[in-house]
């Protein structure tokens, strides 16, 4: 008789590894299927679910949990939400559940199996595990604190299928060496290699791998729900959300200066950002020295509160540092000066006057996230960024 219940997929893998972006590919994919997502992030302000995009016409199918480890202290509002999506009428083909980077898949996976309403409606079908393969060894060999587990080791060994991703960031000697390391941790679960986690949803979705038997033998205590879990005290989170605008470039740099300064200590970063002199949503995000950020093809709404929400997750954070940091990005549209005012911009030795200034035109405000374009008064009559509308690099005439 088949088993009619709703397949589960739980996807994990440490931080930054790919986790939202392969969700973004599985929603995205022309496969028909209704999917519900329960995303779980680390930290008191949720950034995943704006940068996961939507497919469907309700909200509902995206779900959201903050400010807990989903294999600690959200496990609750997992069930909760399980419980919810199962009472509806409509049929879903699938639920996939993206945990945070620092949450151990057994706990969550145990829900599968000891709750008798959640046992009856759905079936853990997958434990998918994402391995940044540039990062992935220095997670591996990590030393925590005693009694603490190393998450990355734990999401490896639970795995029933494992995506090696970000393969163009490293050597064919290196991917070799990384996949002898994942067998030696997991010998069962098949190696797949990818980039920007782009894979079939048919390598993820109602595939039938989970083996409960196999995660038995390797942990005999798997179903004992009362079994200590524990982690690194020392890895935390930092967080803000806040109402307004920020200047872009004067972000690009302040990341520029805590990456120098701490990242080695960063695991993961990122933050959607209200661009002062444009519509469209600003992404970032990174990993450890590894930085990206841009423009998405989203743009905020008429009616839709502009605001920024970042989270930094690392080691030993300085966390009234990155939230200073974060908050001395802000900026007002309102400009000093206005199209056509004469005006003096920090320019490059060959350019510049005594000063390091040069006499100049603005011609437009807000451009490209810079708050000035300015024409020279020189005979090419150049025309350079006023990045910031600071004295430091636009001052009036």
């Amino acid at each position: 008789m088949p088993d009619t219940r709703v397949p589960v997929t739980v996807l994990t893998g440490y931080l930054g590894s790919g986790k939202t972006t392969l969700l973004n590919h599985i929603l995205t994919a022309n496969h028909g299927k209704r999917i519900a997502v329960i995303e779980n992030e680390f930290g008191d302000v949720g950034v995943d679910d704006a940068l996961v995009q939507q497919r469907y016409e309700t909200s509902e199918d995206i779900f959201e949990m903050n400010n807990g480890c989903i294999c600690c202290t959200v496990r609750g509002d997992l069930i909760r939400i399980l419980s919810k999506l199962f009472k509806r009428r409509d049929r879903l083909d699938a639920v996939v559940i993206e945990t945070t980077g620092l949450a151990d898949p057994g706990p969550v996976a145990q829900t599968f199996f000891m709750d008798e309403s959640i046992k009856e409606h759905a079936r853990l079908d997958a434990i998918v595990t994402l391995v940044d393969a540039k990062h992935i060894e220095q997670h591996l060999d990590e030393e925590k604190p005693e009694g603490a587990e190393n998450e990355a080791v734990e999401q490896v060994a639970f795995a029933d299928r494992i995506l090696l991703n970000k393969t163009d960031l490293v050597s064919e000697e290196d991917l070799l060496r990384v996949e002898k390391r994942l067998k030696s941790i997991n010998s069962q679960a098949p190696v797949q290699r990818c980039t920007k986690a782009e894979v079939s949803p048919d390598w993820v979705l109602d595939i039938g791998a989970f083996d409960l038997k196999r995660v038995i033998e390797m942990d005999p205590e798997f179903l004992n729900t009362e079994g200590e879990h524990e982690h690194d005290n020392s890895v935390s989170s930092t967080s803000a959300k806040f109402e307004g605008f920020l200047n872009v470039k004067k972000l690009n740099m302040w990341i520029s200066d805590i990456i120098q300064e701490m990242g080695a200590n960063l695991f993961r970063y990122k933050g959607v950002l209200s661009v002062a002199g444009m519509d469209e949503k600003f992404v970032f995000q990174g990993v450890g020295m590894l930085f990206s950020g841009g423009f998405i093809n989203a743009k905020w709404g008429p009616n839709e509160t502009r605001e920024n929400r970042f989270v930094f997750i690392g080691k030993d954070l300085d966390k009234e540092g990155l939230l200073k940091g974060f908050k001395e990005c802000q900026c007002s549209e309102q400009l000093r000066f206005k199209i056509g005012d004469k005006v003096r911009a920090r320019v490059g030795k060959d350019m510049a006057e005594a000063d390091g200034y040069c006499p100049g035109v603005v011609i437009k405000t807000w451009d490209q996230g810079n708050a000035y374009r300015i024409q020279l008064q020189d005979s090419k009559k150049t025309n350079v960024w006023g990045p910031i509308d600071e004295n430091d690099f636009v001052k009036a005439a």
